[in-house]
Protein backbone atom coordinates (compact mmCIF):
# COMPACT_ATOMS: atom_id res chain seq x y z
CA UNK A 1 0.00 0.00 0.00
CA UNK A 2 0.52 3.79 -0.46
CA UNK A 3 2.73 5.16 2.60
CA UNK A 4 0.80 7.33 4.54
CA UNK A 5 2.67 10.72 5.92
CA UNK A 6 1.11 14.38 5.60
CA UNK A 7 -1.79 14.16 3.29
CA UNK A 8 -3.57 18.03 2.42
CA UNK A 9 -6.81 17.80 0.42
CA UNK A 10 -10.42 19.93 -0.39
CA UNK A 11 -12.33 18.41 2.43
CA UNK A 12 -15.90 18.27 2.38
CA UNK A 13 -18.36 17.85 4.77
CA UNK A 14 -21.02 14.51 5.09
CA UNK A 15 -23.55 15.61 7.83
CA UNK A 16 -24.53 11.58 8.30
CA UNK A 17 -24.33 9.26 10.64
CA UNK A 18 -24.40 5.82 10.45
CA UNK A 19 -22.83 5.98 7.07
CA UNK A 20 -22.83 2.02 6.60
CA UNK A 21 -20.98 -0.18 3.50
CA UNK A 22 -24.03 -0.18 1.63
CA UNK A 23 -24.38 3.44 1.17
CA UNK A 24 -20.56 3.75 0.35
CA UNK A 25 -20.80 0.39 -2.22
CA UNK A 26 -23.99 -0.53 -3.00
CA UNK A 27 -24.32 -4.45 -3.03
CA UNK A 28 -24.98 -4.90 -6.66
CA UNK A 29 -21.68 -3.21 -7.26
CA UNK A 30 -19.69 -6.00 -5.43
CA UNK A 31 -18.79 -8.17 -8.24
CA UNK A 32 -17.72 -5.17 -10.60
CA UNK A 33 -13.92 -5.44 -11.51
CA UNK A 34 -11.72 -2.84 -9.94
CA UNK A 35 -11.02 -1.35 -12.69
CA UNK A 36 -10.93 2.54 -13.70
CA UNK A 37 -14.66 2.91 -12.89
CA UNK A 38 -14.53 1.23 -9.57
CA UNK A 39 -14.42 4.74 -8.03
CA UNK A 40 -17.57 6.08 -9.36
CA UNK A 41 -19.32 3.34 -7.47
CA UNK A 42 -18.99 5.54 -4.32
CA UNK A 43 -21.94 6.67 -3.18
CA UNK A 44 -23.74 5.93 -5.95
CA UNK A 45 -27.39 5.60 -4.61
CA UNK A 46 -27.16 9.25 -2.41
CA UNK A 47 -25.54 10.68 -5.12
CA UNK A 48 -28.23 9.80 -7.94
CA UNK A 49 -31.83 9.47 -7.99
CA UNK A 50 -33.74 6.98 -9.41
CA UNK A 51 -33.64 8.00 -12.75
CA UNK A 52 -29.50 7.99 -12.75
CA UNK A 53 -29.29 11.49 -12.49
CA UNK A 54 -26.67 13.32 -10.17
CA UNK A 55 -28.73 14.58 -7.28
CA UNK A 56 -28.14 17.92 -6.42
CA UNK A 57 -28.66 18.15 -2.85
CA UNK A 58 -25.55 15.62 -1.70
CA UNK A 59 -22.56 17.42 -1.15
CA UNK A 60 -19.73 15.73 -3.13
CA UNK A 61 -22.32 16.08 -6.19
CA UNK A 62 -21.51 20.29 -5.69
CA UNK A 63 -18.96 21.97 -7.42
CA UNK A 64 -16.80 23.08 -4.39
CA UNK A 65 -16.31 19.82 -3.02
CA UNK A 66 -16.22 17.72 -6.52
CA UNK A 67 -12.30 17.45 -6.16
CA UNK A 68 -12.72 16.24 -2.09
CA UNK A 69 -10.31 13.52 -1.02
CA UNK A 70 -10.67 14.16 2.91
CA UNK A 71 -14.11 13.45 4.49
CA UNK A 72 -15.36 14.68 7.76
CA UNK A 73 -18.91 12.76 8.50
CA UNK A 74 -20.92 11.49 11.54
CA UNK A 75 -20.54 8.88 13.90
CA UNK A 76 -20.32 5.33 13.12
CA UNK A 77 -18.86 5.65 9.88
CA UNK A 78 -18.22 2.34 7.99
CA UNK A 79 -20.94 0.32 10.24
CA UNK A 80 -22.77 -2.65 8.51
CA UNK A 81 -20.98 -5.69 6.29
CA UNK A 82 -17.61 -6.46 6.99
CA UNK A 83 -17.03 -5.67 2.82
CA UNK A 84 -13.22 -4.38 1.90
CA UNK A 85 -14.76 -3.23 -1.46
CA UNK A 86 -16.10 -0.30 1.04
CA UNK A 87 -12.24 1.21 1.82
CA UNK A 88 -11.50 0.45 -2.39
CA UNK A 89 -14.19 2.42 -3.42
CA UNK A 90 -12.92 5.10 -1.42
CA UNK A 91 -9.44 4.69 -2.26
CA UNK A 92 -9.98 4.84 -5.84
CA UNK A 93 -11.96 7.84 -5.73
CA UNK A 94 -8.75 9.45 -4.03
CA UNK A 95 -10.09 9.39 -0.77
CA UNK A 96 -7.06 8.82 1.70
CA UNK A 97 -8.34 10.10 5.05
CA UNK A 98 -11.81 9.88 7.05
CA UNK A 99 -12.38 11.91 9.81
CA UNK A 100 -15.44 11.12 12.48
CA UNK A 101 -16.44 10.25 15.98
CA UNK A 102 -16.22 6.85 15.59
CA UNK A 103 -15.91 3.98 13.25
CA UNK A 104 -17.40 0.16 12.82
CA UNK A 105 -14.53 -1.81 13.31
CA UNK A 106 -14.29 -3.58 10.83
CA UNK A 107 -13.75 -0.86 8.52
CA UNK A 108 -11.39 0.62 10.23
CA UNK A 109 -9.29 -2.11 10.28
CA UNK A 110 -9.66 -2.64 6.56
CA UNK A 111 -9.15 1.08 6.00
CA UNK A 112 -5.79 1.00 7.73
CA UNK A 113 -4.89 -2.63 5.93
CA UNK A 114 -5.31 -0.53 2.67
CA UNK A 115 -4.14 2.64 3.26
CA UNK A 116 -6.54 5.20 4.61
CA UNK A 117 -6.25 7.28 7.46
CA UNK A 118 -9.77 6.54 9.74
CA UNK A 119 -8.83 9.55 12.29
CA UNK A 120 -10.98 9.51 15.42
CA UNK A 121 -11.74 12.90 16.60
CA UNK A 122 -14.62 14.12 19.16
CA UNK A 123 -17.94 14.54 17.88
CA UNK A 124 -17.67 18.30 19.49
CA UNK A 125 -14.83 18.78 17.16
CA UNK A 126 -16.11 17.16 13.94
CA UNK A 127 -19.36 19.08 13.92
CA UNK A 128 -16.61 22.49 14.12
CA UNK A 129 -14.88 21.31 11.35
CA UNK A 130 -18.42 20.50 9.15
CA UNK A 131 -19.45 23.97 10.42
CA UNK A 132 -16.07 25.23 8.91
CA UNK A 133 -16.34 23.60 5.29
CA UNK A 134 -19.92 24.81 5.16
CA UNK A 135 -18.80 28.03 5.31
CA UNK A 136 -15.62 28.05 3.54
CA UNK A 137 -16.75 25.54 0.41
CA UNK A 138 -13.12 23.90 -1.39
CA UNK A 139 -11.20 24.44 2.08
CA UNK A 140 -8.39 21.87 2.44
CA UNK A 141 -7.51 20.15 5.56
CA UNK A 142 -4.03 18.74 6.34
CA UNK A 143 -3.82 15.15 7.99
CA UNK A 144 -0.29 14.57 9.26
CA UNK A 145 0.56 10.74 10.55
CA UNK A 146 3.89 12.20 11.63
CA UNK A 147 2.15 15.12 14.39
CA UNK A 148 -0.92 13.19 14.53
CA UNK A 149 -2.94 16.37 14.36
CA UNK A 150 -5.65 17.66 12.04
CA UNK A 151 -5.23 21.02 10.88
CA UNK A 152 -7.42 23.04 8.94
CA UNK A 153 -8.27 26.77 7.96
CA UNK A 154 -10.07 28.22 11.33
CA UNK A 155 -6.48 27.90 12.22
CA UNK A 156 -7.36 25.06 15.46
CA UNK A 157 -5.00 22.26 15.70
CA UNK A 158 -6.53 18.82 16.43
CA UNK A 159 -4.44 15.73 17.81
CA UNK A 160 -5.86 12.43 17.41
CA UNK A 161 -4.66 9.19 18.84
CA UNK A 162 -3.58 5.90 16.65
CA UNK A 163 -1.98 2.49 17.97
CA UNK A 164 1.48 2.74 17.43
CA UNK A 165 2.07 -0.21 15.96
CA UNK A 166 -0.62 0.30 13.27
CA UNK A 167 1.38 3.27 12.73
CA UNK A 168 4.14 2.38 11.95
CA UNK A 169 2.70 0.34 9.26
CA UNK A 170 0.81 3.13 7.79
CA UNK A 171 3.79 5.81 7.64
CA UNK A 172 6.05 2.87 5.96
CA UNK A 173 3.49 1.66 3.65
CA UNK A 174 3.66 -1.96 4.87
CA UNK A 175 1.01 -4.51 5.72
CA UNK A 176 1.56 -7.13 8.76
CA UNK A 177 3.43 -9.46 6.16
CA UNK A 178 5.68 -6.20 5.13
CA UNK A 179 6.29 -5.11 8.62
CA UNK A 180 6.88 -9.15 9.79
CA UNK A 181 9.47 -9.05 7.03
CA UNK A 182 11.77 -6.27 7.93
CA UNK A 183 12.39 -8.42 11.34
CA UNK A 184 13.43 -11.31 8.97
CA UNK A 185 17.40 -11.49 9.77
CA UNK A 186 16.52 -11.02 13.88
CA UNK A 187 13.24 -14.32 12.90
CA UNK A 188 16.32 -15.87 11.63
CA UNK A 189 19.06 -15.81 14.18
CA UNK A 190 16.32 -17.27 16.77
CA UNK A 191 15.36 -19.65 15.02
CA UNK A 192 19.18 -20.72 14.57
CA UNK A 193 19.83 -19.78 18.29
CA UNK A 194 16.73 -22.21 19.91
CA UNK A 195 17.35 -24.92 16.94
CA UNK A 196 21.25 -25.17 18.40
CA UNK A 197 19.69 -24.84 22.24
CA UNK A 198 17.53 -27.74 21.58
CA UNK A 199 19.07 -30.44 19.20
CA UNK A 200 16.74 -32.66 20.13
CA UNK A 201 13.57 -30.88 18.36
CA UNK A 202 14.94 -32.10 15.07
CA UNK A 203 14.74 -35.88 16.00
Amino acid sequence: MQPFTTFTAVAAPLDITNVNTDMLIPARFLRKPRDERYGSYLFHDLRHDEDGRLRDSFVLNEEAYRDAKILVAGANFGCGSSRESAVYVLLDSGFRCIIAPSFGDIFFGNALQNGVLPIVLPEAECIELRAHLDANPGATITADLQSQTVTAGDGKVRRFALDPLRRERLLTGLDEIGLTLTRLPAIESFEQRYAAERPWLDR
